[in-house]
């Protein structure tokens, strides 16, 4: 059987994630102490105790998810397990630098600074009630970028985010998407919902956050990843460093194909996808979108332990 190691993206974070972990094990400790002294502030309290608002600010967030995956795979090679168990990585947008430093090509304290100034810059990058992201269910990425094209009229509405089969997510104006939501139902989807983000994400309208993760990443020192990563923007596996930076500024404006990368792993023998950090999201996504392929999750010390039941 082969395996691929995936890790979540902003949606999946709850307060007390990752805290049972850190009591458990001294690794997944030290992963949430790095993360504090990388941004000079007790990210890990706000996780642990904090308040849910402040936690899924954006700049919270995709650090506090990041080291809330990175303290699961530490505490899962605390109970034996090796990346190299893995035949890939994968992350869900912000998913991705969690995947990255998991596989050794990104230290967690780059990842946690990097993932700051992404979480300020895409919020940044359109002012607020300016942009809107609406789940689209029961029509398929084909059909959603129709909708997306149709609903733009001048404006920014793109198809953002390819979950499953049957759940498309799109971003761009807040006027576009309203449209959008309006055209999918007239066109047959199961349910047409705004989400509940503070912007944007994944559309044109972030080329200003592009821009400052290009500077951003151009300062920090990528290695090739002990195990390739399916990136989001490709479908398919990267070993390059410079490949994967340029990747990484591309995936903010760019569409997140997940189930496409999902079907690529599958296609080249995964069976087993292993999710790690916070939530069970991407179990779902993969189960609707490679048939038959199981999925294990991992963010709680009981999780771990249940390996070597």
């Amino acid at each position: 059987m082969s395996r691929a190691f995936v890790f979540p993206g902003q949606g999946a974070q709850t307060i007390g994630m990752g805290r049972a972990l850190a009591q458990t094990y001294p690794a997944a400790k030290a992963v949430f102490d790095e993360v504090d002294d990388a941004l000079g502030e007790k990210l890990s309290d706000l996780i642990w105790n904090g308040e849910i608002s402040d936690l899924t600010l954006t700049a919270n967030a995709q650090p506090a998810l990041m080291a809330t995956s990175l303290a699961a795979m530490r505490a899962l090679e605390a109970e034996g397990v090796v990346l190299t168990d893995a035949a890939f990585v994968a992350g869900h947008s912000l998913g991705e630098y969690s995947a990255l430093a998991a596989a050794g090509s990104l230290g967690i304290a780059d990842a946690a600074r990097l993932l700051r100034v992404r979480g300020r810059a895409m919020q940044e990058a359109v002012p607020v009630g300016k942009g809107a992201m609406a789940a689209i269910l029961g029509l398929d990425f084909n059909a959603v970028s129709d909708v997306a094209a149709e609903a733009a009229q001048g404006g920014v509405c793109q198809a953002a985010n390819d979950n499953d089969p049957a759940q498309v997510v799109v971003s761009g104006d807040k006027a576009a998407v309203e449209r959008a939501v309006e055209i999918a139902k007239a066109r047959g989807a199961k349910r047409a919902i705004l989400l509940p983000v503070s912007a944007p994400f994944h559309c044109a309208l972030m080329q200003p956050a592009a821009d400052r993760m290009a500077a951003a990443l151009a300062e920090v020192t990528l290695n090739a990843p002990r195990v390739p990563l399916v990136a989001n923007v490709r479908a398919e596996a990267v070993s390059d460093p410079e490949a994967i930076r340029a990747l990484l500024v591309e995936q903010v404006t760019g569409s997140v194909r997940w189930r496409e990368s999902v079907i690529w792993m599958a296609e080249q023998g995964v069976t087993e996808f292993w999710e790690i950090g916070a939530g069970k999201a991407l179990s779902g996504m993969i189960k609707r979108s490679a048939k038959g392929s199981e999925t294990y999750n991992f963010g709680t010390p009981e999780e771990v332990a249940a390996l070597n039941g």
